[in-house]
């Protein structure tokens, strides 16, 4: 049976033996928290219990890497919709350890999608339109440094409250460990302070 089968199947026993019920909750999130992480498995039930979430307690968004890499783009209007629309005051960018995103090179991804039948016209097409694939493609070196840098371009937005803290953080994808690289309280506090010398 495929995927989509057996999903099929067990969710027509999920929905007549009414066990969604146990998952009721509203759109706004208890803890008015957002959550930016990586979409890798692993993390899928982990990061919840690491950080003692259950369900309805926060927005969570998930992509590559937990990474915001343009300021325009989906990531970054969810997060500012979460804060903005759904009561949401914290956000927290939250990478792992082992991600596949670390060391990842746009040459072996292309390889990759030739592989599955992808011409090679098509990605000379997007490269002659001006089309960074490298850069899109392309991973990090430090997760500590991705996450660095996903909360300041969230903090950096022009349509970002200055007044809600932004967090990061990396998990290690075993043990559920949460480091914290960047203490959005911290910041605020610094930056207030620093308002008020002026």
């Amino acid at each position: 049976m495929s995927a989509i089968g057996a999903i099929m199947e067990h969710n027509r026993a999920f929905v007549q033996e009414k066990r969604y019920t146990a998952f009721e909750t509203t759109k706004f999130p208890d803890k008015k928290l957002v959550i930016l992480t990586c979409m890798d498995t692993r993390l899928l039930e982990l990061l919840p219990q690491a950080m003692g979430l259950r369900n309805g307690d926060a927005k969570v968004i998930k992509n590559a890497g937990a990474v915001v890499s343009h300021p325009f783009g989906s990531i970054m209007r969810s997060i500012l919709l979460a804060i903005y629309e759904l009561k949401a005051e914290e956000v927290c960018v939250i990478g792992h350890h082992e991600c596949g995103m670390a060391n990842l090179e746009s040459a072996n991804v292309l390889e990759s999608a030739k592989r599955y039948g992808i011409p090679e016209e098509n990605i000379r097409t997007l490269t002659y339109a001006g089309i960074d694939l490298d850069g899109w493609l392309t991973g990090f070196k430090k997760i500590e440094e991705s996450v660095a840098n996903s909360v300041n371009m969230i903090r950096s937005h022009p349509l970002f409250p200055a007044t809600v803290p932004v967090h990061g953080l990396v998990i290690h994808p075993s043990t559920g460990q949460l480091d914290l690289v960047v203490d959005g309280l911290e910041v605020l506090a610094k930056e207030q302070s620093a308002e008020a010398l002026i």
